[in-house]
């Protein structure tokens, strides 16, 4: 059965080739701002990060490693896919193996521990197209196979707005997509692999994914960056109040469903609108958590921290906020939690999530 997506192109409107998107080097910028490390033996786990080397931004173990060793207890991470390293002589629905592939290959040495002692990538989520229904039996097999000890789960970005400006995802998505048959088809293998989703929407598809989820009580849902809130965009302008308070309602719903946890973070991407990435100097954690820490304690307060854990979605967030004043950032949002909660939020419910075996 074919894919109902299609690799959405790279193109001008009159058919030529788009210019590539460099991404900018705010390394200067960052490093105007050093902060002190608060708590820093509290043990962590990095729920949400990428390596890849792209246009002007390389981020790759080394790099990783520099910010991983900045001052926290980062004791391991889940390696996220980021549509990178994919094999290019294979059929198109197994291109997805090369990342993981790639992913277990960073891991082995994160393992050797050149670099230092963070487990990079002790679980890793890779991509696959459901859409391939139950032929994307094949790609998921192959990528267990290929990383027995480490492979937690897919990803596949479903994101999608009327506001055709915010479809940015590697796939053109249709809407409904959460809903489609071929896609449900390909969801339903997932369980009896011990296989999670990694959910990446819009706060508007929130309803969508609580009915997927309601679907397929047994399978684990990841949901990113706390449901993709876009009410600070130009979509939503003059409407954020309204707009928040539509993710408040669908957030409490979703919660409902026991199988779904939440990720505290992506709010660093410049598109979401809190412009961070725009200030003369960068954000102290104290500024980034009085912006981010209410939508953070909200989803804490509703979803309960046994089902929150904080990510770092580095590099993308990198545009707005270095490693470690990220995690001070996080830290001084957890403040008012219990030493058991917090020990939740920052590592006990991501190893539970993605049944990880990393050393507190």
């Amino acid at each position: 059965m074919p894919s109902a997506l299609k690799v959405r192109q790279n193109k001008n409107p009159d058919g030529s080739p788009a210019a590539v998107h460099v991404l900018k080097d705010n390394s200067a910028w960052r490093g105007m701002l050093r902060e002190e490390i608060i708590d820093p033996e509290r043990p962590i786990i990095d729920a949400h990060h990428h390596l890849w080397d792209k246009p002007g931004q390389t981020y790759l173990i080394r790099e990783f490693f520099a910010d991983a060793q900045s001052g926290h207890n980062i004791r391991g991470t889940v390696y996220i896919e980021g549509g990178s390293y994919y094999g290019k002589s294979v059929p198109e629905m197994m291109k997805h193996l090369g990342e993981v592939e790639f992913a277990n290959g960073m891991a082995a040495v994160a393992d050797s521990q050149v670099y230092g002692n963070t487990l990079v990538a002790a679980g890793i989520v890779g991509g696959a197209d459901l859409t391939f229904g139950a032929e994307i039996a094949e790609l998921l097999d192959a990528q267990l196979a290929t990383a027995p000890k480490r492979y937690r789960g897919i990803r596949l970005i479903t994101k999608w707005d009327a506001d055709e400006a915010l479809n940015n995802s590697r796939y053109v998505i249709p809407p409904g997509l959460l809903s489609h048959p071929q896609f449900r088809a390909g969801f339903a293998l997932l369980a009896a692999r011990e296989l999670s989703f990694d959910a990446m929407v819009y706060h508007p598809q929130l309803s969508e994914l609580a009915d997927l989820a309601a679907a397929f009580p047994e399978t684990t849902i990841n949901l990113n960056h706390i449901g993709g809130l876009i009410a600070k965009t130009r979509t939503y302008l003059g409407h954020e109040a309204k707009a928040t308070a539509h993710w408040q309602d669908s957030m409490r719903a979703l919660a409902r469903c026991p199988n779904v946890y939440v990720k505290l973070g992506g709010l660093g991407m410049p598109y979401l609108g809190f412009g961070m990435d725009a200030l003369e100097r960068p954000p102290t954690s104290q500024l980034l958590a009085e912006a981010w820490g209410p939508l953070f304690n909200f989803c804490i307060e509703t979803f309960g921290p046994e089902r929150c854990m904080f990510e770092s979605n580095f590099p993308p967030d990198r545009d707005s906020v270095d490693y470690h004043v990220l995690w001070n950032a996080f830290k001084r949002i957890a403040s008012p939690y219990s030493a058991a909660e917090k020990h939740a939020l920052f590592f006990g419910t991501a190893a539970k999530a993605y049944r990880l075996s990393v050393s507190s």
